[in-house]
């Protein structure tokens, strides 16, 4: 399984952001990439919520894997950011 070069919250922040500011998703900006690069950082606890909203998995998502394992990667994720 490929794994990503970017933490976790990044990539949520980074995603957030591009929701908020780009055209293509309900913002303004019509090539908002700059945008996002400048300003993902300002999502960050947005991220960590979203985050922290995954510590529990429901019962589909518990059905299909390890709660343990899982409960541990969103932890790793989260890191300092309690």
């Amino acid at each position: 399984m490929p794994t990503s070069e970017k933490p976790a919250i990044e990539r949520i922040a980074r995603v957030l952001a591009g929701q908020r500011l780009s055209a293509n998703a309900g913002g303004e900006d019509p090539s908002a990439a700059h945008a996002v690069d400048m300003q993902w950082q300002d999502y960050r606890d947005d991220a960590v919520a979203v985050l922290k909203t995954l510590r529990e998995p429901d019962g589909s998502m518990a059905a299909a894997g390890d709660v343990a394992v899982w409960s541990r990667m969103i932890d790793a994720a989260i890191g300092g950011q309690r």
